[in-house]
């Protein structure tokens, strides 16, 4: 069709060259003289015919040249041609499994300008899951060589997977490679991580939401790692302060993210903080494992501690890890028998291991070795879902009284149903 399209435009040119040739002819306008002598030929005609003659021999020299390309151009799209159907089939079969045939017709593939960066990345898969290193190797240098970009995206991909993060952000920052495109700084965000360099990957989310490069669920659970850990990576106090006060609020709120919080601020001897912290967050979203921590954490503040879980137990008097933290809090405060109570009453409640091993320690500063020796072995069996046996000197009724809540009623005074 686009031959016949050509013929018919150069036929159509033609004509409009004669009709305007005897229009010219017909006329006794002064339309200019041309002369040229090439070759002891003379030539004389005016300026129009001298116009129009070169239009015609343009004509003739682009339709010449079009004939005589045409073969090299029809071998062209029949090479095209063949490189994307290699390229289909040979993406179905790394698709499949068929990793050997995969790679054959993909390298085939990659031979062509338009679909051999695509062609070649997918050989390094089938190459890999081959387990030819040699190949990975051979095919990343010709990819470098056509697509950088890919090339980049490649090779990171597999230095992250062989745990070589540094190895990937080096790929990664190269000058040829900038800017990186979405999967690539997902990648460049997952190898700063690796290198324990979290902060600066937090760094990059905004560009990461703007571009949408992961869905809603991966970005919030990215989010959320690459806070903890930038928290848990502060050096100092300042920084610790500074990076915290950069998160959104729902993540201050964020149960991992306030416990690593807590627990690096305790580490930097920063109490208020690392209490506070988690204060804060139970008070709007209450959390089984931010209770625990509270309890555990290694400062002090014991009584505004104990006075704040205290609070809390009106509200869920059936925690077991509120019962265990209030436990130990007692037992630290010298209250052993407040916190054999709390104790008991988190054991009751199905607090498990964690309430026996509490409580050895406690029977050990008590000099109850007995006691302590069974409450250990209790929490083995409860560690492996066995049933512990029951204290010497614990009878029905104090077991009943460990068992019985206070019934929980919410903000406008109505019981809350169980489940």
């Amino acid at each position: 069709m686009k031959p016949f399209r050509t013929v018919v435009v150069l036929l159509l040119l033609l004509l409009a060259g004669v009709l305007a040739s005897q229009w010219m002819a017909g006329t006794d306008r002064d339309l200019g003289e041309v002369f040229v002598r090439f070759a002891g030929y003379d030539v004389h005609t005016n300026v129009p015919r001298a116009a129009l003659a070169l239009l015609l021999v343009g004509g003739l020299a682009w339709l010449a040249w079009n004939l005589l390309t045409l073969p090299f151009r029809a071998w062209g799209r029949h090479r095209r041609k063949q490189a994307r159907a290699r390229l289909i089939e040979g993406l179905e079969a790394l698709h499949a499994g068929h990793w050997q045939k995969a790679e054959k017709l993909l390298e085939r593939a990659a031979s062509d300008d338009e679909v051999g960066g695509i062609a070649r990345a997918a050989a390094v898969r089938a190459a890999q899951e081959r387990g030819d290193e040699a190949s990975v190797q051979r095919h990343l240098t010709a990819l470098r060589e056509r697509s950088p970009h890919a090339h980049a995206i490649t090779a990171a991909q597999i230095a992250l997977d062989a745990g070589r993060p540094q190895d990937a952000l080096i790929v990664l920052d190269t000058a040829e490679v900038q800017p990186l495109p979405p999967r690539g700084l997902v990648l460049r965000a997952d190898a700063l991580a690796g290198t324990a360099r979290a902060g600066e990957a937090y760094g990059l989310l905004g560009a990461l939401k703007q571009q949408q490069a992961l869905a809603p669920t991966a970005f919030e659970a990215l989010e959320i790692r690459l806070a903890t850990q930038s928290l848990h990576e502060a050096s100092d106090p300042n920084v610790l302060a500074e990076r915290w006060e950069i998160l959104t609020k729902p993540l201050r709120v964020q149960p991992s993210v306030v416990a690593a919080y807590a627990e690096r601020a305790a580490a930097l001897h920063w109490e208020d903080a690392a209490t506070r912290s988690i204060e804060q967050a139970l008070e709007s979203r209450w959390d089984e494992g931010l209770v625990a921590l509270y309890g555990r954490l290694p400062v002090g503040k014991l009584d505004s501690r104990r006075a704040s879980a205290q609070h809390w137990l009106q509200a869920h008097p059936a925690s077991p890890a509120l019962l265990v933290t209030l436990g130990r809090l007692a037992r630290l405060q010298g209250q052993w028998t407040a916190a054999q109570d709390f104790l008991h009453r988190a054991v009751a409640q199905g607090a498990g291991a964690e309430a026996w091993e509490e409580l050895a320690v406690g029977f050990d500063e008590a000099g109850d070795t007995a006691s302590a020796q069974q409450c250990r072995a209790n929490a083995l069996k409860a560690a492996r879902g066995e049933v512990p046996a029951r204290l010497p000197g614990r009878d029905i009724k104090q077991a009943i009284h460990d068992e019985a809540v206070v019934e929980e009623r919410d903000a406008h005074g109505l019981p809350r149903l169980k489940g």
